[in-house]
């Protein structure tokens, strides 16, 4: 009886471990085929990140402009060098002759008056009506309308009067040289930027709102205060 009951026991183990093992194996297989199934064909597919392609710069000197050609022609003739350059040539060609037509016009008056002033200051100093042999005679019939103007005047008055004209004809053979000095100088500077850089055309703006980073005053219950503005950049592409 007892070898029954045993053999009974362990039938029913048997089959326990049978049941156990069976349904263990088709959780597996259904888990292994949720999580192995393939990907339904309507899902797409994760576009690529491709980085954008930035345009080198460029750098195109203009080695055919020679600074040292633009400085010898304007020595030469004013305004030839700006003419070179064709930077700005409009305004500046007249620009440079109307300062040295004004120069040149000044130079031409004040000699005449320092030559004019001069015989009325000679005459003056004679004390009397010059004769033909006096060598103030000849710059006296020169003059001799213009001196009747001014016979009332003191010999001081015509000795300052020769003292101004002497004076603004020496500042304004000074002024020509300056500006064919300077004109030349300027004509050097254009030609060289000109030779030596190239600015790309391709100019970008970008204007934002922004703060400035350090804070500038302290507000009532603030620790930090910004002063707002606006941020302007410039960018080459």
């Amino acid at each position: 009886m007892s070898q029954k009951l045993l053999g009974a026991v362990w039938l029913i183990f048997c089959s326990f471990g049978a049941f156990a093992q069976s349904r263990d194996t088709v959780i597996r297989g259904k888990v292994d085929t949720v999580i192995n199934a393939p990907k339904k064909a309507t899902e797409a597919a994760p576009e690529k990140f491709y980085p954008k392609i930035r345009k080198e710069k460029i750098y195109n000197p203009d080695t055919t402009h020679i600074p040292s050609l633009a400085v010898k022609r304007s020595l030469i003739i004013p305004g030839w060098g700006q003419l070179y350059n064709k930077k700005g040539a409009w305004w500046k060609i007249p620009a440079i002759y109307g300062g040295l037509g004004a120069l040149g016009y000044n130079i031409v008056t004040s000699q005449q008056g320092y030559k004019k002033f001069l015989a009325f200051y000679r005459i003056k100093n004679l004390g009397r009506t010059p004769i033909a042999t006096d060598a103030e005679y000849a710059s006296y019939i020169k003059y001799k309308d213009e001196y009747t103007i001014y016979s009332g005047q003191s010999l001081q008055y015509f000795q300052e009067g020769v003292s101004t004209y002497q004076r603004n004809f020496q500042i304004s053979i000074l002024g020509v040289i300056a500006v064919w000095g300077i004109q030349a100088v300027e004509a050097y500077v254009e030609a060289k930027f000109i030779s030596s850089f190239s600015v790309d055309t391709d100019l970008a703006m970008k204007i934002g709102p922004s703060f400035i980073n350090q804070p500038v005053y302290a507000m009532a219950g603030s620790a930090n205060a910004y002063i707002p503005g606006l941020k302007i950049t410039f960018t080459l592409k």
